[in-house]
């Protein structure tokens, strides 16, 4: 079986017909990403929108910004499926005089519906760290930090490369995986490299279970600078591949699977999505 097969969900049972609501689009992602897996401090489902208007078109996104929304509203999209969640506070008010509120009165004006799966999609088991793990070539592969239902979902990934290898060697094939020029490393870049934690975004507070599951190699998005130093004093090479990398692709992924399970929609990843940090 290659890695295409295994990253397919089996949701044949969810009934798709010719008119396709926000509502059969939530319960795909429900079932692909359950709510259950998010972190507690998340904020992940529908959260912008009215579950039983009809969809046609759906852009995916990494995040809802000022060109994202502008893009979606210049496709005639109906509903934005974005990885980190538009709200993550509750709002006192929302007016045109700040970037979020704005963005919040475009998407209510032109109908267009926001689902976020977030962190439970970085844990799903077609989800951005198992994506990650097997791009990387690992095996054995299992969550850091399992979840209590299901002990093949959770919290990060961790594995075993297929051959020899080093810190170095690691970050090649992360950089050929999420196409980057170039990672930032903690660690001896020729330290060897016998087990490998997955943890993308800012995945730092998942150290410590790299370090209870035996891996001498961390790869996250971007880590605090404390978490470096912790990783470095405890021999854990670090690869840190930035934020935006280390899940961009996944919502691509994602775009596809939606197309899969719903063939008459539009479905695409956002366009005008780009890296706000860049190298100089």
């Amino acid at each position: 079986m290659n890695a295409s097969s295994r990253l397919q969900p089996r949701l044949s049972h969810i009934l798709i017909s010719t008119v396709t609501k926000v509502s059969a689009i939530a319960a795909f992602l429900e079932e692909l990403a359950p709510r259950r897996l998010a972190a507690e401090w998340d904020n992940v489902g529908l959260l912008v929108g009215d579950a039983r208007r009809t969809v046609e078109r759906v852009m995916t996104c990494l995040t809802v910004t000022t060109a994202s929304v502008a893009e979606a509203v210049a496709e005639k999209a109906q509903l934005i499926v974005s990885h980190h969640p538009v709200l993550f506070q509750p709002v006192r008010r929302i007016t045109a005089d700040d970037a979020q509120g704005k963005m919040l009165l475009d998407l209510i004006a032109a109908r267009i519906a926001v689902y976020s799966p977030h962190t439970a999609f970085d844990s799903a088991g077609s989800g951005i760290n198992q994506q990650l793990a097997e791009g990387l070539g690992l095996s054995d592969v299992a969550p850091l930090v399992a979840d209590s239902v299901d002990p093949k979902l959770g919290a990060g990934r961790f594995g075993v490369p297929e051959s020899a290898a080093t810190l170095e060697s690691i970050a090649a094939r992360v950089k050929g995986f999420l196409h980057v020029p170039g990672v930032q490393l903690v660690g001896n870049s020729q330290m060897p490299v016998r087990s490998v934690a997955i943890a993308c975004g800012s995945g730092g507070e998942l150290l410590e279970a790299a370090r209870r599951a035996g891996c001498d190699c961390f790869v996250t998005g971007e880590a605090k600078l404390h978490t470096c130093l912790e990783a470095d004093a405890r021999g854990i090479g670090m690869i840190l591949a930035g934020h935006f990398a280390s899940e961009r692709f996944g919502v691509e992924r994602l775009a596809e699977l939606i197309n899969t399970q719903f063939h008459d929609l539009t479905v695409w990843s956002c366009h005008s999505e780009r890296d706000p940090i860049r190298s100089v």
